[in-house]
């Protein structure tokens, strides 16, 4: 018989996470390993050097670049504040001096008699990692971070937009295929991570945004809402980044899509708990998928089970990530052994699909196709 592996999508109630948080050069890390840590603990931090503001002192004084140390009111290394004269020529009799203003406050790092710049360098910008999730510390990356682990329930969507945020997990819709308007956003969304069905049209999200909704779970989302809410074309880079104050995780794909029942259940069951997210998605090399960790308290000495990679193969559940079907769910019906031709004129392995939305069945290449893993 045919046989495949393929990445897939985790969607598991019970697991231990394991996440690295990292600093992004060297610092502190101000926690042992062993110690418990809840999600908005600081468990590294350093400082960033701060922004270098150059000044040409040659033209604002008009003088040769040669005379500028003759003339500086402070040396490299001092301490200088805004507005404050750092250098200044003679003038005539004590009158029609030139005088030269920090346009920052900073530190003089540097000065030139070949350029006749300056270069004041401000202040360090301290930079912390939060633990992210409720946890131990499971390792220590001596002068960059930490490993967090945590037993919990995993569950990873296709595609999200906005970063790390924390926040109590309220279902919105009652079933798989609600559609969620703006006139079920209220103020009781305001720090939740708001569970919805089907579809959740772009009035919503801003109304969730409004309220202070921290992330929206929903099977479905137009991808031209998107750009409405970031501002541009969201492309195959990492997202994550995005300004915005809500996060959002798609579960199944764009267009109105119901969430997977054992995915809207599972969030179901875990109504009143305090949820990490995270938005961010990188679609291909090095996958990222948007993820919600919801910390099991009490459970500590849980040992990890793994997933048993059994591959693609006759009856696997799987989701569609490409086009003309993305985000769409059905189960393998058969896997040809045979290179088939596509449209493109290329030959690849494919599998036949019976997508559960339309009972159709559709030749597709393997590579097009992700598992749904649950444990």
């Amino acid at each position: 018989m045919a046989h495949a592996y393929t990445p897939g999508l985790k969607v598991i109630p019970k697991t231990v996470v394991h996440k690295t948080r990292q600093l992004p050069l060297k610092g502190d890390v101000v926690v042992k390993k062993g110690q418990t840590v809840t999600a908005e603990d600081v468990v590294a931090k350093t400082d960033l050097p701060g922004n270098v503001v150059p000044i040409n002192l040659a033209n604002l004084l008009n003088v040769e670049a040669s005379e500028i140390p003759e003339l500086l009111n402070r040396k490299p290394g001092d301490k200088v504040e805004k507005h404050e004269i750092i250098a200044e020529t003679p003038g005539i009799f004590g009158m029609f001096k030139s005088k030269a203003h920090s346009p920052t406050s900073g530190t003089l790092e540097a000065v030139s008699k070949i350029t006749g710049q300056a270069i004041i360098r401000e202040a360090p910008i301290p930079v912390s990692v939060q633990a992210y999730i409720n946890g131990k510390v499971t390792e220590i990356i001596p002068d960059e971070g930490v490993e967090v682990s945590t037993t919990a329930s995993f569950i990873q969507g296709i595609f999200g937009i906005g970063g790390e945020r924390r926040g109590i997990i309220k279902v919105l819709a009652p079933d798989t295929e609600t559609r969620i308007t703006e006139a079920m956003i209220t103020e009781e969304c305001k720090g939740k991570v708001l569970i919805c069905g089907s579809f959740l049209t772009h009035k919503a999200f801003l109304k969730a945004q409004e309220v202070g909704a921290v992330g929206v779970v929903v099977g479905g989302f137009n991808y031209s809402d998107i750009k409405k809410i970031v501002g541009y074309d969201i492309g195959v880079a990492i997202t994550g980044q995005e300004e915005t104050d809500t996060s959002l995780i798609i579960t199944e794909g764009f267009g109105e899509v119901c969430m997977a029942k054992h995915t809207f259940e599972l969030l179901k069951s875990q109504e009143g708990k305090s949820a990490s997210i995270n938005g961010a998605t990188q679609i291909r090399a090095g996958v990222i998928r948007p993820e919600i960790i919801i910390p099991l308290e009490g459970d500590e000495k849980f040992e990890e089970k793994k997933a048993e990679l059994f591959g693609l193969d006759s009856g696997t559940e799987v989701r569609v990530i490409r086009a003309p079907y993305f985000g769409m769910l059905g189960e393998v019906v058969e896997m040809p052994h045979e290179l088939q031709r596509l449209e493109s004129g290329s030959l690849a392995r494919v599998a036949k699909i019976r997508l559960y939305e339309n009972k159709k069945e559709v030749l597709l290449p393997r590579a097009n196709l992700e598992m749904i893993e649950k444990i």
